[in-house]
């Protein structure tokens, strides 16, 4: 009988705690929590979604895995908001959980940015046509002084930087055959969310100044095509700088983007991305610049998005 009683507490606890899951939007459930076809608000860190969670309409939160997922209206559109964290790892592990618990139909990513393209300035913001992992290498051996030798087994893409090799990451992808990997660098983004991105560019008025009164010399401008890298490390070297403009014709590079890509990619969910140039990635005269214009480069991303997200409702 104790036995018994005992078994009936459990189960009672079982669907208290179900319920209060359920209540709270914190449990870990296997399949949709909404099936609502919601149209997905990423940023790396919180003041890059700043602008974009106040002007939505917050309907229900969700906390997943320490991460709370925002679920509204914005612009027209059901959306899902949430941060990714800072770092290719967190970047991918993020976006794969919003695909797995809710109805994503398009992702659309909004931060800051690296500045790689000599013609471009803090401000400035990039909407790359495709995005690659340029860190994902092979550190090659040193064969005799300043003479770096890959081993012969490695087919190289890309000319090196000293010891590092650039190579093409293994992905597979919903639809194709299980377990058969394919090597891809480029995941370009999706065309008709790209249009609109440029259709919207022009209309959009950009900031100059930073709330401290700290302005730029020049009206920032939008950048709509070209090349986007994305990788393990925050860059402040000119010389690197320079590899990854000469090397990828990459016009911002951060540490997020292509891992996001990369889940796109292999749930087959278009994305796109609008990254603002914050600093010039060790291409400036003094010290970084981040800490003057990063607030300056996410309120410009977040204000292309909100004209992009409008536009696309509308379309």
């Amino acid at each position: 009988m104790k036995k018994q009683w005992v078994l009936v507490i459990a189960v009672m606890m079982l669907v208290i705690g179900l319920l209060v899951g359920y209540a709270t939007g914190t449990m870990h459930a296997h399949g949709k929590l909404d099936n609502v076809p919601r149209v997905a608000v990423e940023s790396a860190f919180d003041a890059e979604l700043k602008l974009l969670l106040g002007e939505a309409k917050i309907e229900k939160q969700y906390v997943i895995d320490g991460t709370t997922y925002y679920l509204g209206r914005l612009r027209g559109n059901d959306v899902v908001m949430y941060l990714s964290g800072v770092s290719m790892v967190s970047a991918a592990m993020k976006t794969q959980s919003p695909a797995d618990y809710f109805n994503i139909e398009r992702i659309v990513f909004s931060g800051i940015a690296g500045g790689v393209n000599p013609n471009l300035h803090i401000g400035d913001v990039t909407v790359p046509a495709q995005w690659g992992q340029y860190l994902e290498a092979y550190f090659a051996r040193e064969t005799e002084e300043g003479v770096f030798t890959p081993p012969s087994w490695v087919e190289l893409q890309w000319p090196n930087f000293g010891m590092i090799y650039p190579a093409p990451v293994e992905v597979v992808y919903e639809g194709g055959e299980p377990d058969a990997y394919e090597e891809k660098f480029w995941f370009p983004v999706d065309p008709e969310m790209l249009a609109v991105a440029k259709e919207v560019a022009a209309a959009v008025d950009l900031a100059q100044c930073t709330p401290d009164g700290v302005c730029l010399s020049y009206d920032p401008v939008v950048k709509v095509g070209g090349n986007g890298v994305s990788g393990q490390a925050f860059v402040d070297n000119a010389a690197f700088r320079d590899y990854a403009w000469k090397t990828f014709q990459a016009d911002a590079l951060d540490m997020e983007t292509a891992a996001v890509a990369q889940v796109a990619y292999t749930n087959d969910i278009p994305y796109v991305a609008f990254r603002s140039l914050s600093d010039l990635a060790g291409g400036g005269p003094g010290e970084n610049e981040i800490g003057t214009f990063f607030q300056l480069a996410a309120d410009n991303s977040a204000n292309l998005v909100l004209a992009f997200l409008e536009a696309w409702a509308n379309k």
